[in-house]
């Protein structure tokens, strides 16, 4: 699975989120951890897997895809059941399986094709439709609500993503904590509106006073009392997913642009 990165944040963070949207609210599914496995026969990687935890061989492995375009070569379900019979022949683990399959929206979605027809009723299999999910989800976490945000319709989304920021604003004391659910929600608007201008985004939801924000002050106190060069390496990953760019970043954190660069390419090795 190509993951998105907006997803596998969200997942990352939370990996009990992938099991709400199936409806298991079990607490045991808070003890999974979202990442990548190599398989290694063939030296590539597999994104989008939920490991339990090693103790825990009652828990299935769960492989997640996230599909929000249309599957022009009509490969997505050959592409996925090949990717999970792979891992499955690598590691052989005792643990059962699950495949979740999670689209936009239902016209996404491909027919499933002939070879893989004992899976149409099959538990092993789940298809979530974000536009379809229930209208009180985000009440029950906010994380939930930027997930259901991606599906809503683009006329309403303005609205519900402002709600969302107000309930952030709200509801989390912790500063980090509040602006990294403000920036998953600016990713979010990002990803449903690519041709819209990032500060066209920030502007509608009321960001446009970043300069103000407590975030930006810590941060800038940090690098005063920690070393100009490491606060920015942990600032630019942030200030990306807010949907600025590289100008922005660095006039934002007043430095020059090369040194933003720099710092870009260096994480992306280490990744």
């Amino acid at each position: 699975m190509k993951t998105d990165s907006l997803f596998y944040r969200l997942f990352q963070d939370h990996p009990d989120l992938v099991f709400q949207l199936i409806g298991d609210t079990s607490p045991r599914t808070g003890t999974y951890a979202f990442g990548s496995q190599e398989v290694k026969a063939l030296n590539f990687r597999i994104d989008g897997i939920l490991n339990p935890p090693i103790e825990a061989a009652d828990l299935p492995i769960a492989f997640v895809e996230v599909q929000g375009y249309r599957d022009q070569q009509q490969i997505l379900y050959h592409s996925f059941f090949a990717e999970i019979f792979l891992y499955l022949r690598d590691y052989q683990p005792s643990n059962d399986w699950l495949g979740i399959l999670i689209f936009t929206k239902p016209s996404l979605a491909p027919r499933l094709p002939r070879h893989f027809q004992d899976y149409t009723d099959s538990p092993r299999l789940k298809r979530v439709y974000l536009d379809e999910l229930p209208a009180d989800l985000a009440d029950r976490s906010l994380e939930l609500g930027v997930l259901q945000l991606i599906g809503v319709k683009d006329e309403v989304a303005p609205e519900r993503a402002r709600q969302l920021v107000a309930r952030a604003r709200a509801e989390v004391t912790d500063v980090a904590e509040r602006n990294r659910v403000v920036e998953l929600v600016l990713a979010t608007l990002v990803y449903k509106f690519p041709t819209l201008e990032r500060e066209a985004i920030r502007q509608m939801l009321g960001l446009d006073e970043l300069k103000q924000t407590r975030f930006y002050q810590e941060m800038a106190e940090e690098e005063r009392a920690e070393g100009r060069e490491e606060v920015l390496a942990l600032a630019v990953p942030g200030f990306l997913a807010l949907g600025m760019t590289v100008e922005q970043i660095a006039e934002t954190l007043q430095t020059d642009v090369p040194t933003i660069e720099r710092i870009i390419q260096q994480q992306r090795e280490q990744n």
